[in-house]
């Protein structure tokens, strides 16, 4: 939850403290040389009654906070009442306290705005004016006064000219912050859909037979890619960390499970980069968010196979003090001390002659660390110049395992799409043409849509793009099949909207979610994971229909 900071009450603990200061002020006056206490007393009395309304005043802040204009005003005649005081009293040993009505009046200002500061200052010059009609010693120096109604009238002028440019940059920077967030979101959906297309239709001709130099031409298509597809990852995380949109979602899973199938994620660009990728086996169960965990490792091996190709890339599991730690090491180039401290900047990137073609922006680390942050998990990294580098993403809490972990058969895994039947629901039609191309690769039968109005179907598995234009969502399109059906059958949302968004709006209905670009690897996994899903009948006017 997030709290408005309490510029009121900020005043209230502030003028308690001024007041204070003035007391002991004028308490030590009395004991000067030529002085007397008896002469100072009245205003000792004065501003402990000022220091008790004080007190009362904050107290009523607190126990009823928010906007009274009454109460701001009344705060601000007591001010200028024990300062003025205080002046009287005092003589021209009490002149200091002009300072607290300097504060006062630009206090209120800063903190409530321009009209409170005009009505401090009509108030600063009245106190001024009676407090020169009371004293002798100030009567006696006009131009003394007329210095200080000056000073109490320029300052605030000048203090509201400041305060209405901050406004109004304040205005413009959050008019081209929300700009920005809507170019953002619409670019964002814009350059998904080819990206997403194009991976498809590679891995599409990845099935098909070629030759070796089609096969060369198609993994060079795939590289290029997978880069730009980073890098977009990239801009996206960085601009969603910077905008707060990113919470956790903490699940148990088998941590030796899910690496090994990282690895196998990531199998072709490590392939590509001549790197052999290397896994020692573990049998630790984690609590933590996997998503994020998961783009935390896939950041640190793309750095690997930058700076790391044509070698060797060994991934573990060590025990910790503070759980359990994954470790990545490499036998790439290295980084040099001097810049250690710094690889986790954002866009810095540690230039070396060999790394002149090297793709990216520096920005993969500086995600590491703060999805860290995020998730609890401390990232720490160890080089040496021509041996290689290490990262450590340690803090992982030890979790139990809810049962006796599935045994995976490799074999029947791989022909568990073969007579599948899938409802395609996309409305964009290269995406649809290369989405359906590539899952009927994999033996898949496929009813391809573009709009899921008045859409019958008796598939095994609902693939739907969630933005279907006029014709509605892909959530009310898996409602409506849902209710035909009367069961709740598998279903998966592919998106290149906020993906946040979406998983608000899905609530308990059990749809997974996929994020455009979908690599080939992550959408085989979800397709095999929902079809072991056994179909589950819904009453008529389940929530979970929408």
């Amino acid at each position: 939850m997030k709290f408005e900071k309490n510029t009121e009450l900020d005043q209230a603990n502030l003028r308690i403290i001024l007041a204070s200061v003035a007391l002991a002020y004028i308490s030590v006056l009395g004991f000067l040389p030529g002085q007397r206490v008896e002469t100072y007393l009245p205003i000792i009395a004065y501003i402990s009654v000022f220091l008790l309304a004080s007190a009362v005043l904050r107290q009523a802040i607190v126990r009823w906070p928010g906007h009274y204009p009454a109460r701001r005003i009344f705060g601000m005649v007591n001010d200028y009442t024990g300062t003025s005081f205080g002046l009287v009293m005092g003589g021209a040993t009490a002149l200091p306290l002009y300072a607290v009505m300097v504060w006062v009046n630009l206090g209120n200002g800063m903190r409530y705005g321009s009209r409170y500061l005009a009505i401090a200052t009509a108030l600063a010059l009245a106190a001024l004016v009676v407090v020169y009609s009371l004293t002798p010693v100030w009567q006696a120096q006009p131009f003394m006064v007329l210095m200080l109604m000056i000073t109490s009238t320029v300052i605030p002028f000048y203090a509201h000219l400041l305060l209405e440019r901050t406004r109004k940059a304040s205005e413009e920077a959050v008019a081209a912050n929300l700009e920005k967030s809507r170019f953002l979101a619409q670019a964002s959906h814009d350059l998904r859909q080819p990206i997403h297309s194009i991976g498809l239709f590679t891995a599409c001709l990845r099935e098909s037979r070629l030759g070796d130099d089609e096969r060369r031409l198609v993994d060079n298509i795939d590289r290029s890619l997978l880069n730009v597809s980073q890098l977009f990852r990239s801009i996206l995380d960085l601009y969603t960390l910077d905008n707060g949109r990113i919470q956790p979602k903490l699940q148990t899973f088998d941590l030796g499970e899910w690496l090994a199938d990282l690895i196998r994620q990531n199998a072709e660009a490590a392939r590509w980069a001549g790197v052999e990728l290397r896994l020692r086996p573990c049998r630790h169960w984690v609590r933590t968010d996997p998503a994020l965990l998961a783009t935390m490792v896939q950041n640190v091996l793309s750095n690997c196979f930058k700076y790391g190709a044509q070698r060797p890339v060994l991934i573990g599991v060590r025990k910790r003090a503070n759980g359990l730690a994954i470790v990545v090491c490499d036998r790439g180039n290295g980084i040099a001390d001097e810049h250690l401290p710094k690889v986790f900047e954002e866009f810095y990137r540690v230039r070396q002659l060999r790394d002149k073609d090297v793709e990216g922006v520096g920005l993969g680390l500086s995600i590491v660390k703060r999805l860290g942050q995020l998730i609890g998990v401390g990232v720490t990294l160890r080089s040496r110049l021509g041996h290689g580098t290490a990262v450590t993403l340690s803090g992982l809490p030890p979790a139990t395992a809810p049962g006796l972990p599935a045994v995976r058969d490799e074999a029947r895994q791989a022909g568990m799409l073969t007579g599948l039947k899938v409802c395609l629901v996309e409305d964009d039609r290269n995406v649809l043409l290369a989405t359906s191309a590539l899952l009927e690769r994999w033996g898949c039968v496929v009813q391809a849509e573009t709009t899921g109005q008045g859409l019958v179907t008796d598939c095994d598995i609902i693939v739907a793009d969630y933005d279907l234009g006029a014709h509605g969502t892909g959530i009310e399109c898996i409602d409506d099949i849902r209710r035909q059906r009367a069961q709740a059958v598998p279903a998966m949302i592919i998106t290149g909207h906020d993906i946040e968004k979406i998983q608000a709006a899905l609530h308990d209905r059990r749809i997974a979610i996929l994020s455009k670009p979908v690599r080939p690897a992550e959408l085989r996994a979800t397709l095999r994971a929902l079809r072991e899903r056994r179909d589950e009948p819904v009453s008529a006017g389940s929530d979970s229909l929408g």
